[in-house]
């Protein structure tokens, strides 16, 4: 029995986590659930799955959690706040963690699970888009496992011998990120000069959160995921390649020296890599529909447009920059999609203000995670500023 700890268990990447262990009553059991504020949502889920202990971010929202916890009948611990996330995170409630915590929000618990030799299942890419060196060295200090669950990585991971983490030695010539291209693929610059949050968060094939949404449609999303490639795998930036793909049955592929690609295909469901990450190295039934290749659309396959989607391109460019730089692509990236869903940017003007904070802040050598935080603080309040100067 793995008793998991699922960090965000309100959000998309939880809510299919737990729908796995549902399945599997026997082999998992949600051990710890936290959210940040979703209180109502929270309770729902420890009333449906019983954990031992329930974290709500926001302490001020401890005592309502608490309450309505005893109102629904469901007895387990309570806690609150970023020190208590950490622990539980790193405790003995949970030989297994999903880090589903979205943005650099996450950082610190995946840190602390990876230290601490958890089963570490990530989904909180922007931990590892931030400190990388830093999640790499806990996780071998720690001496557990680092498991991907993003479609991407996790179908490379398969596609690699043994679920290799690194290429070296292994024939590997490049790894191959498929991308759906988003809402607007195809769109030129001058016909996404109006979009709407709401129309950039109407994925055509995956059912995930804001945030998320709008990084898939800028394209950002996919270069948070070459910047996580490099890590997982060891890939250099040119090992890494991206080829949009709009029906989202390929989700990524890997090139062997002697010309053989493998690719690994399913219908777009998170289940299928959560469950691979949850089981490993074993299988387990996710909920996931067959394929049906008969019945699907011819696949598709195109380059990516880099002059209308800049945001990709500037992941490259910070991935070679080095050091610090894709820390400090994020914390601008996440600071300028917050200020587009706020309705007070454009979405062309994303990609604006993430170069302007690249440019202002060249790429330092990471040390320690209170130099990086202290970057990441930085970061934001230059995109901050460069917004205010904007308006």
């Amino acid at each position: 029995m793995k008793n998991v700890a699922v960090l965000g268990a309100t959000g998309s990447i939880g809510g299919n986590t737990l729908d796995v262990i549902a399945r599997h009553p026997q082999r998992f059991r949600a051990s710890v659930l936290t959210a940040h504020r979703q209180v109502e949502a929270l309770v729902a889920l420890c009333a449906q799955h019983r954990p031992a202990l329930a974290v709500i971010a926001d302490p001020s929202l401890e005592t309502e959690l608490s309450r309505r916890l005893v109102a629904a009948g469901v007895r387990c611990e309570v806690a609150s706040g970023h020190a208590a996330l950490t622990a539980a995170a790193a405790g003995g409630l949970c030989d297994t963690v999903v880090a589903a915590i979205v943005g650099a929000a996450g950082l610190e618990s995946t840190l602390a699970a990876a230290r601490a030799g958890k089963h570490l299942l990530l989904a909180n890419k922007e931990s590892i888009v931030m400190a990388g060196p830093l999640l790499l060295e806990a996780v071998a200090t720690g001496g557990g496992a680092l498991i991907p669950v993003d479609s991407e990585h996790n179908a490379i991971f398969q596609c690699l011998p043994g679920g290799r983490p690194e290429l070296r030695g292994s024939g590997v010539r490049r790894l191959i990120l498929t991308a759906s291209g988003g809402p607007f693929r195809g769109r030129t610059r001058a016909e996404l000069a109006d979009i709407t949050p709401d129309q950039a968060c109407k994925h055509p094939n995956w059912v995930m959160g804001r945030k998320i949404s709008v990084d898939s449609a800028t394209l950002m999303n996919k270069g948070l995921e070459v910047i996580e490639a490099h890590h997982l795998f060891g890939a250099p930036a040119e090992a890494i390649d991206v080829v949009v793909h709009p029906q989202s049955l390929v989700h990524s592929m890997v090139e062997y020296v002697d010309g053989s690609v493998l690719a690994q295909l399913g219908n777009p469901d998170m289940r299928t890599a959560i469950a691979h990450a949850l089981a490993w190295p074993e299988r387990v039934e996710s909920g996931v529909a067959s394929l049906d290749l008969a019945a699907c659309a011819p696949l598709q396959f195109e380059s990516p447009d880099l002059n209308t989607f800049r945001c990709l391109a500037l992941a490259f460019q910070a991935l070679r920059a080095g050091g610090d730089a894709p820390a400090v692509l994020n914390a601008a990236n996440e600071i300028a999609v917050e200020a587009f869903l706020a309705g007070a940017l454009p979405f062309l003007s994303i990609a604006d203000v993430v170069e302007a904070v690249l440019a202002e802040l060249p790429a330092q050598a990471v040390v320690d995670v209170e130099t990086l935080c202290e970057r990441d603080r930085t970061a934001r309040e230059a995109a901050r500023r460069i917004l205010r100067n904007a308006c």
